[in-house]
């Protein structure tokens, strides 16, 4: 996780540029994530944003909870302090620069949890269901978890046949040149994605109920499940 923190770290002013040329469909994608909170707008929700980059989905979650109290938390320092300017005008957000592996989640804490393209970041599955298993702890009873994330297929064509598709959107904004000697390679070492299937799997065995796929295109997903 050190070459990912460090890679957000230098990159956290560019991101929200960024993030455009490099996911496909980004803002359909959060978009759906939104569109899937089923609380009432006018509920005081208590949220905690994962991996929150420079506040996208937070800001989206207040716009439509004005009452929501969110905790982000982000492994990038940089990433943090772009958040802090950019929901200053907010009093109710609680910020903190940690490892979302390290992070005390507690129990019974959150009516929502959401994180976005940060954990497939983590190299292995069992990462993964470590920290389904925190979340699944930290919700209150009825809460529910949302992830927009990088994920793979069941076959090997179709992740091949994605990560070509990947690469074409990029080539729309960015140099052959960039793709080829950055982005990919960075991807190739710093992202380890896991099948959807898999994801949906482990979120059933450790107890989420509804777990379903609200959205999905090229190699990324919206999924989730309540407590």
């Amino acid at each position: 996780m050190k070459d990912v923190k460090n890679h957000f770290e230098e990159e956290a002013e560019e991101y929200d540029g960024l993030i455009l040329k490099l996911i496909p469909n980004y803002k359909e994608m959060i978009d759906s994530l939104i569109r899937s909170i089923p609380f009432e707008s006018s509920k005081p929700i208590k949220v905690l944003d994962l991996g929150c980059g420079t506040g996208n989905i937070t800001r989206e979650v207040k716009k439509r909870y004005p009452k929501a109290h969110v905790t982000c938390i982000d492994l990038a320092e940089n990433m943090i302090d772009i958040t802090k300017y950019k929901l200053s005008e907010f009093d109710d957000i609680e910020f903190h620069v940690a490892d979302l592996r390290d992070f005390h989640y507690g129990e019974n804490n959150y009516d929502l949890i959401i994180s976005s393209l940060a954990l497939h970041h983590l190299q292995t599955d069992e990462e993964k269901i470590t920290i389904y298993q925190k979340i699944y702890e930290a919700l209150n009873p009825g809460g529910v978890l949302l992830i927009a994330d990088q994920v793979l297929t069941s076959s090997e064509y179709l992740d091949r046949t994605n990560h070509e598709q990947w690469k074409e959107f990029m080539l729309k904004s960015m140099p052959l040149k960039e793709v080829e000697e950055k982005w990919a390679p960075t991807a190739y070492k710093e992202d380890h994605p896991a099948p959807l299937m898999n994801h949906l799997d482990w979120l059933r065995e450790i107890g989420f109920k509804k777990v379903d796929v609200m959205w999905r295109y090229v190699e990324g997903a919206v999924f989730g499940g309540k407590k």
